[in-house]
């Protein structure tokens, strides 16, 4: 098929980036690859979401580092960009809302204009984190598809293929939503069975046309889990993480032990919010 005749992709990252990682830049590229090599789709743009503060995971660091650490590191891609629309919002955003509002800017034909618009300056924020990004790089757009709006995929590791069966994380509606009307690239780790877990749900298997699993041939265990209790112990995190991530954890001292015990005892937002509708 001429590249032309490709659907056009857009591939989406949601996650906490806590903080982002060597593995998390990976995903991409390796997604990419494998979409690319189809010979069906053509990987146009790579978004990275981190999930906001109310999300309450614990250990997780305030959204404004998170950000700005992201966009760090993905400042030499000439294709992978940092949104701030999800991090933004007051309350916690489930992930099919966060792959509409995507895919409804590309619609909308603004997947254009400039990320991270200036927004109102809410009581007690600090000041807008993009100040802080005075020398991020401009993305460059993707080109215009003659076969209309790209299509918005999210991308993810095993782990939240797997996170599907955890009881109350995720909505039965909003998973079938997500893999029925916009599609899983799902990166597996070592050790993972992401088949089998497809194979044992009724509802993965009946789309698992619209699940792509790539396989990581070169193994790499990096986590953002594994980068936190190395700083806390004061171990080194070069070449785990982007330079620029490493020096921006160490100029504002981000990981220790306090830390770490943020949102400690608070319950997760989705396993919240799911149970108390699940309840009434």
């Amino acid at each position: 098929m001429d590249k032309a005749d490709r659907t056009e992709v857009v591939l989406l990252s949601c996650g906490s980036f806590n903080p982002i990682t060597n593995m998390h830049l990976r995903l991409f590229e390796l997604a990419k690859d494998y979409m690319d090599g189809t010979g069906e789709y053509r990987v146009v743009k790579g978004i990275i979401s981190p999930v906001g503060d109310a999300y309450k995971k614990k250990g997780l660091i305030p959204a404004h580092h998170r950000v700005v650490m992201a966009e760090l590191a993905t400042k030499t891609s000439g294709w992978v960009e940092v949104d701030t629309w999800e991090s933004l919002q007051k309350e916690w955003v489930e992930t099919v809302k966060v792959l509409r509002h995507h895919q409804e800017k590309l619609e909308a034909g603004s997947c254009n204009q400039p990320q991270n618009s200036p927004v109102p300056e809410r009581p007690g924020r600090k000041r807008k984190w993009t100040e802080q990004r005075q020398n991020s790089t401009q993305k460059k757009p993707p080109e215009p598809n003659p076969k209309g709006t790209p299509k918005v995929k999210l991308l993810c590791g095993a782990d939240l293929l797997e996170s599907f069966g955890v009881p109350n994380l995720w909505k039965h509606e909003d998973i079938a939503h997500i893999v029925a009307d916009y599609g899983l690239i799902c990166v597996t780790r070592a050790g993972s069975d992401a088949q089998k877990f497809i194979y044992e749900s009724d509802m993965l298997w009946r789309h698992r046309g619209n699940i792509h699993l790539v396989t990581e041939w070169i193994s790499n265990d990096i986590s953002s889990t594994k980068i936190r209790r190395a700083l806390r112990r004061g171990q080194s995190i070069r070449y785990l993480v982007p330079d620029l991530v490493r020096d921006y954890i160490e100029k504002h001292g981000l990981y220790s032990a306090e830390s770490e015990d943020r949102n400690l005892g608070v319950t997760l937002a989705p396993l919240q919010r799911n149970t108390a509708a699940a309840v009434s």
